[in-house]
């Protein structure tokens, strides 16, 4: 069993069990293989991960052990299992997507990266996670960034 630190209720040893198979099985579905990776290196338990993220036990128990997922989560427990499992929100909607038969484009196609796509990629993997208000600042920077370097217009 895995034991909280914070004093929350265990993991039934059946549970656990199931969480230990899961992650053992080659088939799993992408979403299964990230939360239970994540259990792993956290050394979390479902409780745990829905305390963190604020949804229900059951939901993360049913996405941890459900292989044939029908149709991917719907966005806000997608976002409030990032937050549980402590990963970007892009990672689990590609997991999700996937484990669906779908393929979700948050990345752009491989290519030899140069120094100057690292920053664009936290750029686009971080804008989902910043909130309206976040957003419309980081907007107006990059369009005041935009408006300095380009070139003025000359006059008649």
């Amino acid at each position: 069993m895995t034991a909280h630190a914070t004093g929350d209720r265990q993991d039934s040893p059946t549970e656990q069990r199931r969480s230990d198979a899961a992650a053992s099985e080659p088939d799993i579905n992408p979403l299964q293989r990230l939360i239970v990776q994540r259990l792993r290196e956290r050394g979390w338990s479902y409780r745990e991960v829905a305390r963190r993220g604020g949804l229900p036990h059951s939901t993360v128990y049913t996405l941890a052990t459900t292989r044939n997922l029908a149709r991917p989560p719907r966005p806000a427990t997608i976002d409030t299992l990032a937050k549980g499992l402590d990963v970007p929100v892009s990672a689990v909607r590609a997991a999700a997507a996937e484990s669906t038969g779908l393929h979700y484009y948050d990345e752009p196609p491989a290519r030899r990266q140069d120094p100057g796509d690292r920053e664009r990629e936290l750029l686009i993997a971080s804008i989902d996670e910043l909130t309206p208000e976040d957003r419309r600042h980081v907007a107006a920077l990059v369009e005041s960034l935009r408006n300095k370097t380009s070139p003025k217009p000359e006059g008649p």
